[in-house]
């Protein structure tokens, strides 16, 4: 099963599952699930670079397209063509505004999927340590939500 997140560098694809294992990052085990959690908070800051990097290219050349166009009109090219770069720096204007709005949305999934990781820390932690060091095979997660028994 894939996650469709991209490859981060420095982050292993497999995570390890509260069995011990490894699966590829699609469990539903403790590990998996804070893993597949911390690789959303990486994307989302990877994310968050990158629209920061976007937002300073974009503004930088609608300031060159807008310094080009008052150079235009003062060469007295004709107007339509200097209407035309005008339009291109107001366009690239709103892509420069629009990657901010995006950086407002990737800093919100980071801190959810934070926040996340540590309320699922905080409630699972202690009978996940319990369970593995009891030394008792636990049963697969999710096979007490399906025959309707609490753990």
């Amino acid at each position: 099963m894939s996650d469709n997140l991209p490859a981060i560098p420095g982050m292993n694809n497999t995570v390890a599952t509260s069995t011990g294992g490894t699966d590829g990052g699609g469990g539903l085990g403790f590990l998996a699930l804070a893993g597949r959690t911390a690789k959303l908070a990486a994307s989302a800051l990877f994310l968050k670079e990158g629209m920061h990097q976007l937002r300073s290219h974009m503004e930088a050349n609608s300031t060159a397209a807008l310094r080009l166009s008052e150079m235009c009109a003062q060469a007295e090219v004709e107007p339509r063509f200097t209407s035309m770069i005008e339009d291109v720096s107001t366009a690239l204007t709103g892509v420069a505004e629009a990657s901010g709005d995006t950086v407002n949305a990737a800093d919100s999934v980071d801190m959810d999927a934070r926040g996340f990781n540590q309320a699922h820390e905080s409630e699972y932690r202690p009978g996940y340590e319990a369970s593995n060091s009891s030394g008792v095979q636990q049963a697969k997660p999710g096979f007490y939500r399906r025959t309707g028994r609490r753990h």
